[in-house]
């Protein structure tokens, strides 16, 4: 039994190592509103990883690993959501705004 709390203990610490460890991202990324960094492919593909892997972890007790799966799953939707309003919608408007200036200076 001693051994069972042991293994228990160590999943909640790397789980908790492992979700602090990505919060300096999402932080960094909603604060300078810059995710050139990223690839949307990358993002994009972290979140199909993400949906496949619950499969196997449907399959297991809970415990740590729903917790990290689960704040994994959180913080790469928060990413492409990030990614997908920063990056598209800033490129839409920096091409509006050249093209009117463009549109000015005739």
């Amino acid at each position: 039994m001693e051994i069972e709390l042991v293994q228990l203990a160590a999943g909640v610490v790397s789980s908790l190592i492992f979700a602090a460890s990505n919060v300096p991202m999402l932080a960094q990324a909603a604060k300078t509103k810059n995710l050139k960094s990223y690839s949307l492919a990358q993002i994009a593909l972290s979140n199909v990883g993400n949906l496949v892997y619950w499969v196997y972890v449907v399959s297991l007790p809970l415990g740590p690993v729903w917790f990290l799966q689960a704040f994994y799953t959180l913080t790469m939707a928060v990413m492409l959501v990030l990614y997908l309003h920063f990056e598209t919608c800033l490129s839409w408007l920096r091409a509006l705004t050249r093209q009117a200036y463009a549109t000015c200076r005739v």
